[in-house]
């Protein structure tokens, strides 16, 4: 579903004109204001569940001697990565930052095949990667990680989420906004969203058996 279907959806349930446009010529105060709650609430809905839709994989090539990469394209909300070096076939393990700075301020050990990596803060537009041991050599590594889709702008932009939780949620908070108008409370109308959202996930997570089959560990 574009930008624009869900902001005119959201201004329909609150009983006001649609727009032919979110932000550009010809746009509302109002259609603006409902495409910033929309924007709040996919926040909120990306927060919530692994989304498949989500789901991306990063290429990363080491060079021998340095440790410290920007995961490009990752962003600064990524959630549930798993590292693995391509090269040699094994699982990197997640480590404390700390703990990888203080195995590279006061350990002897020379560079090697690396084992370990840390999440290092981010360059204001992806998050960098620490690895240890320092690599010695060149080693494809490939992060899966959930990376947030950026905010919507464009009328045309297609959210990659579902749509209803999001328009459930908007709606919600439009009322909050403004006051109870003869509609549906916000409080009874952010309950609807609470089990939408429930029910999305619900459905999503039936999708892969890791999220019903339990071993012992």
């Amino acid at each position: 579903m574009t930008y624009l279907e869900m902001v005119n959806d959201v201004l329909v349930r609150v009983r006001e004109d649609t727009v032919g446009t979110v932000n550009g010529v010809g746009s509302t105060e109002y259609g603006k204001l409902i495409g910033k709650l929309v924007n709040d609430t996919k926040r909120q809905v990306e927060d919530a569940w692994n989304w498949d839709a989500l789901a991306t994989e990063i290429a990363l090539t080491t060079t021998g001697g340095t440790s410290g990469y920007v995961v490009t394209g990752s962003g600064v909300r990524h959630k549930d990565a798993t590292v693995n070096d391509v090269t040699n076939n094994v699982q990197l393990r997640n480590a404390p930052i700390q703990w990888i700075i203080n195995q590279k301020d006061m350990s002897a050990s020379t560079n090697a095949q690396p084992a370990y990596y840390a999440w290092n803060g981010n360059n204001g537009t992806d998050s960098k990667i620490t690895l240890w041991p320092t690599p010695n050599a060149a080693y494809n590594i490939n992060i899966r990680l959930y990376v947030p889709q950026t905010a919507l702008s464009g009328d045309a932009d297609v959210l990659a989420i579902p749509s209803d939780a999001v328009i459930f949620g908007t709606y919600a908070r439009a009322l909050a906004e403004r006051g109870e108008d003869g509609g549906l409370s916000s409080s009874d109308a952010y309950a609807v969203f609470l089990g939408m959202l429930g029910d999305q996930i619900a459905i999503e997570s039936s999708r892969n058996v890791e999220n019903s089959v339990w071993t012992t560990c």
